[in-house]
């Protein structure tokens, strides 16, 4: 049994962070210098590269389903490489990405049965055909204790939107404002627009956490505060 000040670390996760792949430099930095100097192939590359694994990982916790969760990530690398030349920068490369994702997740639960018409092939792009295939074969890591697994089945009777609220800021880390823009999906985003979302979705993460407490209380895994 945990006791309340673990918590988050314990109940609120479902997965360990995981962090890009360039660990020798600011993999952002990165990616918006080689934008910068119109290497935009090149940019969509590395941004693939550095968060296609933490991707891919969130749609399979979204989709609940490797196989839908691979179809998605092909529609989300397709639309990072259509979209990045009239990427605006007002988030950060991963924000984006991850409020790529969630766009292309929502196109696909709206139409589950219809399979999506490809605009792109990037069979000629070796390095990005990798990424693709290997999200597709990829699974989702998880330490695999009882205690875990328990928890998880609490966090999976949520709604898939409040599920989506506690991947991001708890197994992501992500910022109010960038979860604001990620949850939305909407990367264009107005400043006073982004006060209110991150508010109304600091709420949601409060009220989240007290149905989680009290969930997890019930089933005997956390001590009560009383």
């Amino acid at each position: 049994m945990f006791t309340c000040n673990k918590f988050e670390s314990v109940v609120l996760a479902s997965e360990p962070a995981r962090s890009a792949r360039m660990t020798d430099q600011d993999p952002e930095q990165t990616i918006r210098a080689a934008f910068a100097a119109g290497e935009i192939e090149a940019a969509a590359t590395l941004a693939l590269q550095c968060y296609s694994d933490e991707i891919s990982n969130f749609l399979v916790s979204r989709l609940g389903s490797r196989s839908d969760a691979a179809e998605v990530f092909s529609m989300f690398a397709e639309d990072l490489w259509t979209g990045l030349p009239n990427f605006a920068w007002r988030c950060s490369m991963r924000t984006w990405a991850y409020s790529i994702a969630r766009n292309a997740a929502a196109r696909y639960l709206a139409s589950p049965h219809q399979k999506p018409q490809r605009r792109l092939s990037f069979s000629h792009l070796s390095n990005v055909s990798e990424l693709v295939a290997r999200a597709r074969s990829a699974t989702l890591v998880f330490q695999q204790t009882e205690t875990r697994s328990r928890f998880r089945a609490l966090r999976e009777q949520l709604a898939p939107e409040d599920q989506m609220l506690l991947v991001l800021r708890v197994d992501r880390g992500l910022s109010w404002r960038d979860l604001a823009i990620a949850m939305t999906g909407d990367a264009e985003l107005g400043d006073e627009a982004i006060q209110r979302e991150s508010s109304r979705l600091r709420k949601a993460f409060e009220r989240l956490k007290g149905e989680l407490r009290r969930a997890a209380e019930r089933e005997g895994l956390l001590k009560s505060r009383d």
